[in-house]
């Protein structure tokens, strides 16, 4: 009797996990599982932003997946998708490769949301991946370099788009990052210019006043700019357009204004709803039996109107339960439905403070920066035990990873 075929496309939080969760669960022979990802490593998401400034060693961020997993559970297959056959049940490569399957996980993630803003798809940069985080560090060094040459002060003029999590982390790390950055690349700081660009009345909108309050006086003792309240109109290479009509100067936006599910499914054949894959309580595809989506190619819906947000939190509490009902499948056993609980939001500004709120808790200042870190280290705890997290502290690789970045 052949052994059930489960293939699992992509490695970020969801995928990972789900893999880690099914070589913990799984008999042995049970089934062949083949993990698929387009690059060797898994990052960090919410630790993107010390690969922008470089504050962080690249592996410290990007982990190789084979030293993640157990080479004698998962196979690991570097590829990139291109299509999926639920018909006849495989999944195609861009190389033309097809890998069969009776269990499929779609984990693909997310792509960035422009609104259809004129010039950010062409001209900003992205904090959506290791590579494109590690393109804006390259564009600040060749930024300083170009300065050097013409001294357009528009080239040390560094904007953020969006004032949620992802946006004041980034402008926290350019704050504390920039100046020993300017200082290796022979560049006056005091010539930096850091702008913070958010649509809405305040940054972190999301949260309590005390929160917002807080977070506002900190960017602010940083020196950062603070733009509440106005939208941007267009993005060119040399300048942002801001409602109404004002003109900011600059070379290098960083755009950090929402996500949408990643639109490769759409040609898939499966039910799209909102722009991402259709679950059912059981983290299965609607109108399927054996294949199963979870994180932000995903829509998981709380109630008749409202969606799950597209957070790791919510993709590192799916994969345990979707690994059990794969599981759960193969031993012709019932399934569990999802269920999620909401643990608490922190964000970090700069090396060491942070901001956020878990369960009734108000935290800021050093305790919101320490539990950022106790979340971050509970999370390498997780994916390989305390020997990830003093190898990612005290034994990491501290070459870079060559990666191809965008002009």
């Amino acid at each position: 009797m052949n052994k059930p075929k489960i293939v699992i496309l992509g490695a970020g939080y969801g995928g990972i996990i789900t893999s880690k969760s099914l070589e913990k669960l799984l008999k042995s022979g049970e089934a062949d599982v083949t993990l698929i990802n387009k690059h060797e490593y898994h990052y960090i998401t919410t630790q993107l932003h010390k690969t922008v400034i470089g504050t962080a060693a690249d592996r410290q961020i990007a982990m190789s997946i084979p030293e993640l997993i157990n080479p004698n559970k998962t196979r690991f297959l570097r590829g990139t998708v291109s299509s999926v056959d639920t018909n006849k049940q495989e999944v195609k490569l861009e190389d033309g490769d097809s890998i069969p399957y009776d269990y499929l996980v779609i984990a693909l993630g997310f792509e960035v949301e422009t609104y259809g803003t004129p010039g950010i798809k062409e001209n900003a940069f992205e904090i959506r991946s290791f590579r494109s985080s590690k393109a804006i560090y390259h564009q600040i060094i060749k930024q300083f370099n170009l300065y050097k040459q013409d001294q357009d002060p528009s080239r040390l003029t560094f904007v953020v788009a969006g004032g949620g999590f992802t946006g004041v982390e980034l402008l926290g790390e350019f704050a504390d990052g920039l100046p020993k950055l300017c200082e290796e690349h022979n560049i006056p700081f005091e010539k930096v210019k850091i702008v913070a660009i958010e649509a809405a009345p305040s940054v972190i909108p999301f949260f309590p006043k005390q929160s917002i309050q807080y977070t506002t006086e900190v960017l602010e003792q940083m020196n950062i700019e603070l733009i509440t309240g106005r939208k941007i109109l267009e993005c060119t290479p040399e300048k942002v357009v801001i409602e109404p009509n004002c003109e900011i100067p600059t070379r290098t936006l960083v755009w950090s204004c929402g996500v949408k599910g990643n639109t490769i499914v759409h040609n898939w054949g499966l039910p799209i709803e909102r722009g991402k894959i259709a679950v059912d309580a059981q983290l299965r595809v609607k109108n399927t039996k054996n294949v199963f989506s979870l994180g932000d190619c995903s829509l998981f819906m709380k109630d008749d109107k409202s969606a799950l947000a597209p957070t790791a939190q919510v993709a590192l509490q799916q994969a345990p339960v979707l690994a059990k009902n794969i599981v759960a499948s193969i031993r012709r056993e019932s399934l569990e439905a999802f269920e999620y609980h909401h643990k608490g939001s922190v964000a970090s500004i700069g090396l060491k403070v942070g901001v956020g709120k878990v369960g009734n808790v108000r935290l800021s200042g050093i305790i919101g920066g320490f539990m950022k870190l106790v979340i971050e280290a509970r999370y390498l705890f997780n994916l390989g035990g305390p020997s990830l997290i003093l190898k990612q502290h005290f034994g990491v690789d501290r070459n870079p990873i060559k990666v191809t970045a965008k002009n």
